[in-house]
């Protein structure tokens, strides 16, 4: 089964030639694919020069790539692919905030393209990219689950430990 993500791909879908989703399609394009790195086929958008602002740049980032999770809950997409979505902005803003590391991943993971192609999913085909996007929230919070169940049990090792060693 293919994902309905189309990070890649700057073609629209069939039927979402919409005046809005093109509006929303070069606002991704600006924030993350404006530029090519000449002799190669590497791209980077403004989100990644701004993220390049030490402390505020990818918050204000952030604010250019909720204005595209914005408008496609307005355009009805489901809650299921609006969370995906947030997950895609989330992880941007947060590794972006990483010195160095933060400002590669910005140049490489491209959340607003991946938003497009969840919207443009959605309007072209809304009950099966609901569907996926249920999964990948379901698997999404069972990993941060379990996460937060290691760090608590490491925790409680951790006390333990140190209570050992202190008597």
């Amino acid at each position: 089964m293919s994902s309905p993500v189309r990070a890649r791909s700057s073609e629209p879908l069939v039927g979402t030639r919409e005046p809005g989703v093109e509006r929303l399609r070069t606002l991704a394009r600006l924030l993350d694919t404006a530029f090519q790195v000449p002799g190669t086929r590497y791209r980077f958008g403004i989100d990644a020069i701004i993220g390049l602002v030490p402390g505020i740049g990818d918050a204000i980032s952030a604010i250019f790539s909720m204005f595209i999770v914005f408008q496609a809950a307005r355009m009805g997409v489901s809650q299921a692919t609006l969370m995906r979505m947030l997950g895609n902005v989330a992880l941007d803003t947060i590794v972006g905030e990483v010195p160095l590391l933060g400002d590669l991943f910005d140049a490489g993971w491209k959340s607003n393209i991946r938003n497009i192609g969840l919207l443009e999913s959605h309007l072209e085909r809304p009950v099966s990219t609901r569907r996926s996007s249920r999964r990948v929230v379901i698997l999404v919070g069972v990993a941060l689950l379990l996460l937060l169940a290691g760090v608590i049990a490491l925790g409680v090792i951790v006390a333990q430990l140190v209570l050992n060693l202190v008597r």
